[in-house]
């Protein structure tokens, strides 16, 4: 919900959020598919990593889910500062960086919410960025996508659909 308007539902898992000039309001059917699957997988041990973060919703998301910690990449710099205004808005401790930072260890859990070639051409990067064992997310994908991004990632993980919305698919993985 932006953050001049009041939760519509007080006890559920309320996130404010302002954008600015980066992408994500949560309203987009491909981000709802991240946000469920990351409340299915996210456990209190869980590292997340939200590549391609934009407004930082997922890694803030994965956090009030109750992970201990979660990071956003994307390559954006007004989308790092934007994830960074609407963390601290959350009261949480995501921690947001440009593209060229590199990130300490591998995740635990990976989402990336970004569109079907990027994902194709971050496959290696993305999977680098996943613990074996652990477990990746890809959601803006259009159902015709499908096959051609799963391809791209099963050397690396073992591929499964996971949910579609309105067109869009969010296929899952766990690292080899």
């Amino acid at each position: 919900m932006p953050s001049w308007h009041a939760a519509p539902d007080p006890r559920a898992l309320n996130i404010q959020l302002d954008p600015g000039l980066a992408f994500g309001t949560g309203s987009h059917a491909t981000t709802r598919l991240c946000l469920r699957w990351l409340e299915a997988h996210v456990r209190p041990d869980s590292s997340v990593l939200d590549y391609g973060c934009g407004s930082g919703i997922l890694a803030i998301a994965a956090l009030k889910l109750g992970a201990h910690a979660a990071f956003g990449v994307d390559v954006d710099p007004a989308a790092v500062a934007a994830a960074r205004e609407n963390a601290a808005r959350n009261a949480v401790a995501a921690r947001f960086v440009g593209s060229d930072v590199a990130l300490e260890r591998p995740a635990d859990l990976v989402v990336a919410n970004i569109l079907a070639n990027p994902l194709i051409v971050l496959a290696p990067v993305l999977a680098a960025h996943c613990r074996p064992g652990g477990r990746i997310a890809l959601a803006g994908i259009l159902a015709p996508q499908t096959d051609a991004v799963a391809g791209a990632y099963a050397q690396c993980f073992e591929m499964a659909h996971f949910a579609a919305d309105d067109g869009w698919v969010c296929l899952e993985g766990v690292r080899r």
